[in-house]
């Protein structure tokens, strides 16, 4: 006799009759609630772009963690639940060092990618309580290795693709129909940024500026806080975020017109002394 939907529910590894795992899916759905972040990969880097939601003016900002980093040479950026995030990052850290001692040598993105996604699947093994449920967390693993630039995306079931470009979150719908229509194989860096940068004020702005007749104020705080930029570059993690906040408020404080990230803005921006 099959047992009840619900009864499916409780646990993390039992398939229903269909091959579903509900709990799984559940964890998937999580993710939709989260902040959106987009990747893009170019033949120079790869740029992450996220969007940081600060839900109290009591809440220091900078504490607000959406980008990390790895290793040396590969980054990600999340969206779901960041202490799920926390615990694979930390897991992907300790994985990359004992590469790097054993071996004498930077581990590839895409083994990092796969140690990572091997704690995720195991979910319901042993007496661990962090390990009693699926992770509600989606990563973005970003990094630059003997292969090159590499991007790829994971879910809390544990699997993993190698992606030109991506999105997840609550906007990743949309992003990702920006996506395919503004990217190409050949885009630079500074392209890319651009169109990760517009494509995250578009989602920005459906979800928390409807009202068109909102004030400047409204517009500062939205640019200031609303977003962590970087790029993985030469084996470097570059954080663009003072800049493109800079831009960002500049472009909509003064025109819904074309938005460009430029190159010499970022550098006097960073010559300044705004860009740590």
């Amino acid at each position: 006799m099959f047992l009840t939907r619900t009864e499916y529910d409780r646990g993390v590894n039992t398939f229903s009759p269909e091959g579903r795992l509900f709990q799984v899916e559940y964890a998937i759905e999580a993710i939709k609630l989260g902040s959106t972040a987009i990747g893009i990969k170019t033949k120079e880097g790869v740029v992450l772009a996220v969007e940081k939601r600060i839900t109290s003016p009591l809440l220091e900002p900078s504490s607000v963690e959406k980008i990390m980093e790895i290793d040396d040479h590969i980054g990600c950026a999340m969206s779901g639940l960041i202490a799920d995030a926390r615990t694979l990052v930390e897991h992907a850290r300790v994985e990359t060092q004992n590469h790097r001692f054993s071996y004498g040598e930077p581990m590839t993105v895409e083994s990092t990618t796969q140690a990572l996604c091997d704690l995720a699947l195991r979910f319901g093994e042993g007496d661990e309580e962090s390990m009693s449920r699926p992770f509600g967390v989606s990563l973005l693993i970003a990094g630059h290795d003997e292969n090159g630039p590499s991007l790829y995306y994971t879910d809390p079931s544990g699997t993993f693709w190698q992606c030109n470009a991506k999105a997840i979150g609550s906007g990743s719908e949309g992003a990702d129909s920006s996506l395919q229509e503004q990217f190409n194989k050949d885009i630079t860096l500074k392209e890319a940024e651009t169109i990760a940068l517009s494509i995250l004020k578009q989602v920005m702005e459906e979800k928390t500026l409807k009202d068109p007749a909102k004030t400047f104020k409204d517009m500062e705080r939205f640019a200031q806080w609303g977003l962590d930029i970087c790029q993985m570059v030469d084996e470097a993690l570059v954080d663009l975020a003072a800049a493109a906040r800079q831009l960002l408020f500049t472009h909509c404080a003064t025109s819904p017109g074309k938005f460009e990230l430029s190159r010499e803005s970022y550098m006097r921006l960073r010559v300044k002394g705004d860009l740590n």
